[in-house]
């Protein structure tokens, strides 16, 4: 047996993945993740705080939709009191939804996970264990789910209930199109991987393994379509269809579908002799984009054990400017690409150090630099005629978060400036609204709202999310004088882990008298799984174990 058909056969298909256990009288699942109609984000091992999650297929074409509807919402209102989440999922290719409906609707975009649930046939329910990813019940919404919720209130499940689900089918087109004709390694697999994954996952990179070729893809399979379902990877937290940033890592519906069915059809190598990942160079040179800075900042060296978890490291750089600067871009060359995970910089008076006034203060206008973060690391540059001021005798104050790879290292970033020599620039301010509050122990959706006025007219260029561990969401919505509301960007699954500065693809004119407002919530419970300590109340604080909510907003003014 060949090597590449060894690893082959240890691609986990979506039977074994999320269907019977045929020795278990329990029958488990995998763990998966999606948007539902109204942005919010929903992930079935976050409700451990439920005694069980009811979910039952839905499609707008099928006959017999409004009678198991009407079945369903039956049962949310006899159950829903007694700590179960009903939830829908639609699984229509069209995702398109008409009316309004009594429990979050789940958004399936490219049916991936109605797919590896095998849900076959609209009003098909499930009901997840979600503490231990398993099956309490599976079947139609009638017959036995009654007597099956009843067991689960009094505790005393202990099979998997299954029986056949009868009515109308559901149709997987681009399944049956990648079943009979799989997705091509060289041409379309390795593509995918190239333009979402390769950046961090080579040999140097943030990431923790490097996907280089076609075998170390094979063998990272499973991970790969965990992670996909999950939604952790590529670390997309935002929700497309609110704003749009190239910062953020996107990847389309078309290249999760593509991955996913090519592991489903035993990740078949193909009949392309070269291998696109092999000829990604090994060592990634970042050279300076722009040319030769006019200043270049070097950071102070910053020691990265080997192993252990690492909390922020705060540094400042002197600048010896002798006059005041306008910086119109600049560009981070890592150090140690493969430990620092991201760089925050603002500019800074001599008396402050990097959080300045807010500490003490709800709403500061700073000077935010910008951020790195991994993979492309493109020069940053303002739009034409603004600029980010540097008063002479300020300095720059960095925030760094470096993660440990097994191998002790030491980090020195180096910043490179470009100065304008215009002397009209637009000045590109940053500004943080946050808000004070005290967290309930075990509370899982701590609401959360802070706002700012903007008395002149800006053009917002950028938002940034600020929490800690317990972070839930937060978006951004614009309010202006006439009452119309409208979204701006929505971070409905937020990662401390990950924390980009997300520049607009598209500035947002905000008119004035308009009022952005920062909404979002912490979780502070046992579904949280970054959360320290549920028990604890928690208040605000700059320590990494306490907790912010701020929303940072860059602009510049227009008038």
């Amino acid at each position: 047996m060949g090597l590449a058909k060894f690893f082959s056969l240890l691609v986990i298909s979506p039977a074994l993945a999320f269907s019977t256990i045929s020795s278990a009288a329990i029958d488990r699942v995998g763990d998966f993740a999606l948007l539902d109609a109204d942005g919010e984000f929903h992930q079935i091992s976050r409700y451990i705080h439920r005694n069980a999650v009811v979910m039952m297929s839905y499609s707008p074409s099928c006959a017999e939709m409004d009678l198991k509807l009407k079945s369903f919402n039956a049962l949310h209102a006899k159950y829903a009191e007694n700590n179960i989440e009903f939830l829908l999922i639609d699984s229509s290719p069209s995702q398109e939804l008409n009316g309004s409906f009594d429990v979050p609707m789940l958004r399936d975009s490219g049916q991936l996970v109605t797919e590896a649930l095998e849900i076959a046939n609209a009003g098909e329910v499930m009901v997840f264990n979600p503490e231990r990813l398993s099956l309490f019940y599976r079947g139609p919404v009638d017959g036995e789910l009654g007597n099956t919720l009843e067991n689960v209130v009094n505790a005393e499940v202990k099979d998997t209930v299954k029986s056949e689900t009868m009515g109308c089918s559901l149709e997987f087109p681009v399944r049956e199109m990648h079943a009979s004709n799989p997705p091509d390694y060289s041409t379309e697999v390795a593509l995918v991987l190239l333009k979402n994954c390769s950046e961090c996952h080579r040999w140097g990179g943030v990431g923790p393994f490097a996907l280089d070729s076609y075998i170390s893809v094979l063998g990272w399979s499973p991970m790969i379509r965990e992670v996909l379902l999950n939604k952790r990877m590529p670390p997309m937290q935002v929700d497309p269809s609110i704003g749009h940033s190239s910062s953020a890592k996107y990847i389309s519906t078309a290249d999760r579908q593509t991955l996913i069915h090519w592991m489903a059809a035993g990740a078949p190598r193909g009949d392309g002799e070269v291998d696109p990942l092999e000829l990604v160079p090994i060592e990634k040179v970042f050279e300076w984009e722009l040319g030769e800075p006019d200043f270049i900042v070097e950071s102070a060296p910053n020691e990265v054990p080997a192993v252990g978890i690492q909390d922020y490291v705060y540094s400042e750089a002197e600048l010896t400017f002798e006059e005041d600067k306008w910086v119109r871009a600049f560009q981070y060359r890592p150090g140690k690409e493969a430990v620092l995970h991201h760089l925050m910089t603002f500019v800074s008076p001599p008396e402050e150090d990097f959080w300045g006034s807010e500490k003490n203060e709800n709403s500061v206008t700073r000077r935010f630099m910008g951020s790195y973060i991994p993979g492309a690391n493109p020069a940053t540059q303002f739009p034409e005629g603004t600029a980010v001021f540097i008063p002479k005798g300020y300095k720059l104050s960095m925030q760094s978060h470096y993660v440990s790879n097994g191998v002790a290292a030491i980090d020195e970033t180096t910043i490179g400036l470009y100065f304008s020599d215009r002397d009209d620039n637009k000045e590109i301010l940053t500004q943080a609204v946050s808000s004070r509050f005290v967290i309930p122990p075990y509370e899982n959706n701590h609401p959360m709202h802070a706002s700012y006025q903007f008395n002149e007219a800006v053009q917002l260029t950028a938002v940034r999310s600020r929490m800690n561990f317990r972070g839930k969401k937060m978006k951004f919505t614009l309010e202006t004088p006439d009452g119309a509301m409208q979204d701006i960007f929505s971070i409905p699954a937020y990662n401390y882990g990950w924390q980009p500065n997300y520049t607009l693809d598209q500035p947002q004119a905000i008119p004035v008298g308009s009022i952005v407002h920062v909404i979002g919530a912490f979780d502070n419970s046992l579904s949280n799984p970054f959360n320290p300590d549920p028990t604890q109340e928690v208040q605000f604080g700059l320590n990494s174990w306490e907790e912010m909510f701020t929303g940072y907003l860059t602009f510049y003014k227009t008038e």
